[in-house]
């Protein structure tokens, strides 16, 4: 086991994301398919951070990445983009997500961490 220099948020969708994604245009290779809200969250996604020792750092971190989690979230269900909601906020964002944060990461893994960089 090892223990990494970092802090997370798990992050679960609440009922606007799912209602905005029922409303995406089913493809007929069944993305976008239409899933209650419990589906939704039997998925969460974890995000690391930059490690924190207390809730104001977690403050400081959220107010850095928000967009960035909410960009990446939208973009699993609407890749182009053009179905986002406008004018996406903060406070719209945690309408959207219920966060938890975490203060410590640990690796339970064999191999070694991997990592790759989703943008340039």
């Amino acid at each position: 086991m090892k223990l990494l220099n970092r802090s997370a948020f798990a992050v679960l969708p609440r009922q606007p994301f799912a209602d905005w994604a029922s409303r995406l245009q089913q493809d007929p290779d069944g993305l976008n398919q239409v899933l209650s809200l419990a589906e939704h969250r039997q998925e969460g996604t974890v995000y690391l951070i930059d490690e924190v020792a207390d809730e104001g750092e977690f403050q400081q971190a959220l107010e850095r990445h928000w967009a960035e989690i909410f960009d990446n979230e939208l973009a699993a269900w609407d890749e182009i983009g053009d179905s986002w909601p406008q004018n996406r906020s903060l406070q719209m964002f945690l309408a959207w997500f219920e966060l938890q944060p975490q203060v410590l990461a640990l690796d339970l893994a064999r191999a070694p961490l991997m990592t790759a960089a989703l943008e340039d």
